[in-house]
């Protein structure tokens, strides 16, 4: 690509580089002398995603991972709130996955760490998504020196990233309407409630959908109500899908005809 979705400001505040060609040469393991240098001091936002394979692993609810392993913060210009992996409290700032070993979650790994030293940047552009990808240089990271070379494409599938990237694009579509019009407009305490129950804790959002009326003043399909009890994948996509339209007002919903009749008597419509 000639065009690039980060801006120089951005690239130059960073430590991304171009791919060259869309090829690198990279490997990381205990020979290396750098070894889980990288899990160390880190600032690591965690997507939807992430924290969906994470619960699964650790075999916890989806409050006890946000308990125990993280914290939120507000670094978006609509005030969404980003949920960022809780370090150790030690003097590198450890991932609390972190073992002599090496990763005690790696197949459920996040996002980030299963891309590095890739950076994926996307963004919607006449409703399909246009992504680069970067490489990540640190001073510490000796990985580059190593003879493996691949190309872009051949590290993404090589690390499982095809379900991470549509997920994540998913997710990318709501924090994007947030970003359509120069003043967004504002977010209630109650959306913001809704957005992270939605994205980070779906025991609380499954708990909703189903002893909620939701399901009854909105079209949904059966098939799709057995996928979203039974696949917490799939309850995370309609989740996305009821966030675009709570939040945003997006036509991603469709409300049933009674439940419109119902609103329009209840404003004193006829």
């Amino acid at each position: 690509m000639t065009d690039n979705i980060l801006d120089k400001k951005d690239l130059d505040k960073s430590r991304m580089e171009p791919m060259v060609d869309g090829k690198f040469s990279f490997a990381c393991h205990p020979g290396v002398p750098c070894f889980t240098k990288c899990c160390s001091d880190l600032d690591l936002a965690l997507t939807p995603y992430d924290v969906l394979r994470l619960k699964y692993r650790l075999e916890v609810s989806s409050g006890e991972l946000l308990e125990l392993h993280t914290t939120d913060e507000v670094r978006h210009n609509c005030g969404l709130p980003v949920l960022m992996l809780k370090m150790k409290n030690d003097s590198k700032r450890t991932c609390p996955f972190l073992q002599s070993e090496g990763c005690t979650v790696y197949e459920d790994r996040p996002g980030a760490c299963r891309l590095y030293p890739v950076a994926r940047a996307a963004k919607y552009i006449g409703g399909t998504v246009k992504e680069q990808h970067f490489l990540i240089k640190e001073p510490h990271c000796l990985g580059f020196h190593e003879e493996k070379e691949w190309t872009d494409k051949e590290w993404l599938e090589n690390q499982g990233l095809e379900l991470y990237n549509e997920m994540n694009s998913l997710w990318m579509k709501i924090n994007q309407s947030s970003k359509e019009n120069q003043t967004p407009p504002p977010i209630t305490d109650e959306k913001l409630k809704m957005y992270f129950m939605g994205c980070y804790n779906l025991d609380a959002f499954k708990r909703f959908v189903f002893e909620s009326e939701l399901l009854n003043l909105f079209q949904i399909d059966k098939r799709t109500v057995s996928r979203i009890r039974n696949d917490e994948t799939e309850l995370l996509k309609f989740a996305f899908r009821w966030l675009q339209f709570s939040i945003f007002g997006k036509k991603t919903m469709k409300p049933k005809p009674t439940a419109l009749k119902a609103r329009k008597k209840a404003m004193g419509r006829r």
